[in-house]
């Protein structure tokens, strides 16, 4: 059975109604009155536990304000996802917040809701409206700092694979890190480049890996900036049986990741990230703010941390829980938190 575009919308669209845990009377128009608030989240991407806990803090923070959330998956159809902007203007919904995307099919997009008086915030997509503010995790500083442990670990010279695939906002950041240190360790030889975005990921990327891998015996590290990534190249050096000659840098983490981190021999050592569930908390806060009238400003950026095997095996650590309770920038960020916004319990 073909379904037409309409069809495909009403079916992956759905209502998340959360009830508000502060006093109205305290809150600025219009949470005042939030059951008659509705925002919408937009997604190009939603499969791996990054954005499943992103949508975790989306709906955590949508709750504690008391607004209704309606929740769009595109799963990685830009045309789709573009329509669905469209579906969310014609709702008339208070907001809406994008999640990733391609800059090209989703910047006239979200012109549209501009136009339509919509504020609009955009996580991991650029697209280039100054109107728009840009949520990201300071992407550079994630490639960065993994990349700097990895010389740290390996010294300046040596041989590596790179996954990545172009056209993805954080992606397309965190490969202009990949750049300069290359740039600046004239030692480091890409031998390889590799990436795809096909569902399931990590499956699909361990699929490359096996044939990078094969060709070039001699890599010693791989930076795989997304952890769906790392753990593709992961499972393809188990089974390569290389674990203990190459060394594996992402960014961003999950318990499952973790968990991959901590098992014996693993060459996944170090990724860098800031925890989703904020992240997606900080998204609803700042269209909140603009909601209000407030400004919070054209980036808003939550720093990002290194974390180490070392670090997760010295403390026994083996969930998010753990981690926030070993880092605290890992259970709240300050970033969009305004005297009145009431924040989720915390635990």
């Amino acid at each position: 059975m073909t379904l037409s575009r309409r069809a495909l919308l009403a079916l992956t669209t759905g209502a998340i109604f959360a009830g508000g845990a502060a006093s109205a009377q305290d809150m600025p128009a219009p949470f005042d009155n939030p059951d008659d608030v509705e925002i919408a989240l937009v997604r190009y991407l939603s499969t791996g536990d990054f954005f499943q806990a992103y949508l975790g803090g989306v709906e955590a923070q949508a709750e504690a304000l008391g607004v209704n959330l309606r929740v769009l998956d595109s799963r990685q159809d830009a045309a789709l996802q573009s329509d669905m902007v469209d579906q969310a203007i014609a709702l008339g919904v208070d907001g809406i917040i994008i999640q990733h995307g391609l800059t090209e099919s989703m910047q006239a997009a979200a012109q549209r809701a501009v136009d339509a008086g919509i504020p609009v915030v955009a996580f991991d997509v650029d697209v280039e409206n100054e109107a728009i503010p840009q949520i990201e995790q300071s992407d550079y500083m994630l490639g960065s700092l993994a990349l700097e442990q990895a010389i740290a670990d390996n010294g300046d010279a040596f041989r590596a694979a790179y996954v990545y695939v172009p056209g993805i906002a954080p992606l397309d950041r965190r490969d202009v890190a990949w750049q300069d240190v290359r740039e600046a360790n004239p030692g480091i030889e890409e031998v390889a480049q590799f990436g795809t975005l096909d569902n399931p990921i990590a499956n699909s990327v361990a699929n490359q890996a096996r044939s990078v891998l094969q060709a070039n015996p001699d890599i010693t590290v791989v930076f795989a900036p997304y952890d769906e990534f790392a753990k593709g190249v992961k499972i393809a050096v188990d089974e390569s049986g290389m674990s203990d000659q190459i060394d594996i840098y992402s960014a961003d983490v999950s318990t499952a990741d973790i968990s991959a981190m901590r098992e014996p021999g693993s060459a996944w050592v170090a990724t860098v990230a800031t925890n989703p569930a904020v992240v997606g908390e900080v998204s609803v806060r700042t269209l909140a703010m603009m909601l209000a009238g407030e400004e919070p400003g054209e980036s808003v950026v939550v720093p990002p941390t290194l974390i180490t095997q070392d670090f997760l095996n010295e403390n026994d650590i083996s969930n998010m829980d753990e981690l926030a309770a070993m880092m605290p920038q890992f259970a709240h960020s300050d970033v969009s938190v305004p005297d009145w916004m009431p924040l989720p319990p915390r635990n």
